[in-house]
């Protein structure tokens, strides 16, 4: 055991090695190169598909495991918005997954993964019950109905059907798109001052093993990059032309009229490995890959957030698996993939992306 303890700290103190290799093919001892620029996708046996609504900028994003996939999830946020989470405890019966539906649409969006459902039955994947074989496809929502009008206008089944037909084992789309098309950060200061982010994603590879993460971000707080503190997108300043620093308003304190609402901030995720786990430990690792969310957003799990992110385990990686250290790779991978989310996105609806404000 002490050498499992070992490895884990030395990896977070190499952790600024580690991060070269999330952008370019790393190479296994086996040969093979696992090619982590894709993100999510770099785990082997997962599709990735979006579908973004052209009426209004919102969305929803499918993560297809049609083979199945062990998984486990944490919730943080005081205001979840999800569906079918209760049977990833790992205390209940079904042990695998075929999909995780990312979506906005705030709860009208969990229609959404009826649509993959509906994809999948068609394809005969689904828990097997001798009668008929059930997709399992867990699913959560952020909150997006404000923003860009129309809040009539929300993902449906049509659209997680959609994002399923869409769904390929290339490289995954970031930005403006899918479950992010309506995401926004800095709302902490109101929505005048608030930013845009999207869809992030990462990936990791450490000799064989993979970790990926891929993210939604639509946080009330401040994006912060972990490599060196710095505000990436959030609450700007009152000429709208810099970043507030959040960390410092929350010290300062709020004035009331400043605080966001209740339920329109949520970061939902997913974060994935090649390797074999059970229940209780993709559960674990879920756990520990939440830390991502705490080093790149501040503040986070507020009560007003649906805060939540998925662990799936695809089991092609044989031997025994280190749990602390995918742990320890997965809150990386997710915080890696939140500035991804920022720096990705694109400005819409007159609110702008970090890409649009002067650096200085």
């Amino acid at each position: 055991m002490m050498g499992r303890h070992a490895v884990v700290l030395a990896l977070v103190a190499m952790e600024a090695p580690l991060r070269a290799q999330v952008s370019g093919p790393g190479p296994s001892p086996a040969g093979v190169a696992v090619d982590v620029s894709k993100g999510l996708t770099a785990v082997a046996g997962l599709k990735l598909g979006h579908h973004t609504l052209s009426e209004r900028p919102t969305g929803c994003t499918v993560v297809l495991a049609e083979g199945g996939v062990v998984a486990a999830v944490d919730q943080r946020g005081g205001a979840p918005g999800t569906r079918e989470t209760d049977l990833l405890d790992p205390v209940n019966h079904v042990q695998q997954v075929h999909a995780i539906v990312l979506a906005g649409g705030s709860a009208f969006g969990l229609d959404a993964a009826t649509g993959t459902v509906r994809w999948l039955e068609e394809r005969g994947i689904g828990y097997d019950t001798r009668v008929a074989k059930v997709p399992i496809v867990p699913s959560a929502i952020l909150f997006d109905l404000g923003f860009g009008g129309q809040p009539q206008v929300r993902p449906a089944a049509d659209c997680g059907y959609r994002a399923a037909q869409a769904a390929s084992s290339g490289p995954a789309a970031e930005g403006n798109v899918g479950a992010g098309a309506g995401a926004t950060v800095g709302k902490l200061g109101g929505p005048g001052r608030s930013m845009k982010a999207g869809i992030g994603t990462a990936a990791i590879a450490v000799g064989d093993l993979v970790v990926a993460a891929l993210v939604a971000v639509n946080a009330v707080g401040d994006i912060i990059d972990p490599a060196n503190g710095s505000v990436v997108a959030g609450v700007r300043t009152e000429d709208g032309k810099g970043l507030a620093d959040a960390r410092r308003l929350v010290r300062e304190g709020l004035r009331r009229p400043q605080r966001p609402r209740p339920v329109e901030n949520t970061t939902i995720g997913v974060v994935a490995t090649n390797a074999r786990l059970t229940k209780a430990e993709a559960q674990r690792v879920a756990m520990m890959a939440t830390a991502g969310y705490a080093r790149a957003i501040s503040p986070v799990h507020l009560p007003g957030d649906g805060d939540t992110l998925f662990a799936l385990a695809t089991g092609t990686l044989q031997g025994e698996a280190d749990v602390g250290l995918i742990g320890a790779l997965a809150a990386q991978v997710t915080a890696d993939a939140i500035v991804r989310a920022a720096t990705q996105a694109t400005g819409s609806e007159g609110v702008p992306a970090a890409r649009d404000l002067a650096r200085p």
